[in-house]
């Protein structure tokens, strides 16, 4: 992990299991239709966002409470010129206590200052984290993107 890398950190009163539970269900909290799976080691999920971005996403570590890594294996996300500059990269969950709280630390590595994608994938992942997972995990229910109301089509 580089120290550029976008990171974003939320506290709950939920145990680390229950946060785990709740980001490995990405229908919840990213957008609620995704194709595969999103829950176990090895696992392969897709999500379309209109024409706009589609991204594969492979589970390379899952610990129970502890932490998820993705790998991003193929995505176009055709705002940019670099339509695959999310190819290689990861996204990483960290859970862990401090006090009598649950923190979780979201990370995407390779998500740099330096890309063209830095400033709106940034932002989308900061509100994805910080209110719509925030929210499946203190009560349940989050704020997925709703794919038909998007207009969502395949790549």
């Amino acid at each position: 992990m580089n120290s550029t890398d976008f990171t974003a950190t939320i506290s709950v009163n939920q145990t680390p299991e229950e946060a785990f539970d709740a980001i490995n269900n990405v229908r919840g909290w990213w957008i609620d239709e995704i194709e595969g799976s999103s829950r176990k080691l090895g696992d392969e999920f897709a999500v379309h966002f209109a024409d706009i971005h589609y991204s594969k996403q492979k589970i390379v570590e899952s610990v129970p409470g502890k932490r998820i890594v993705w790998l991003i294996t193929e995505s176009k996300l055709n705002f940019l010129e670099d339509k695959k500059e999310w190819d290689g990269t990861k996204i990483s969950f960290e859970i862990f206590t401090k006090g009598d709280k649950t923190q979780v630390r979201f990370t995407h590595v390779g998500l740099v200052p330096k890309i063209e994608c830095y400033r709106d994938c940034s932002s989308a992942w900061k509100d994805y984290i910080t209110s719509s997972l925030y929210k499946l995990i203190s009560t349940g229910k989050g704020e997925p993107t709703i794919k038909k109301e998007f207009g969502v089509t395949s790549h």
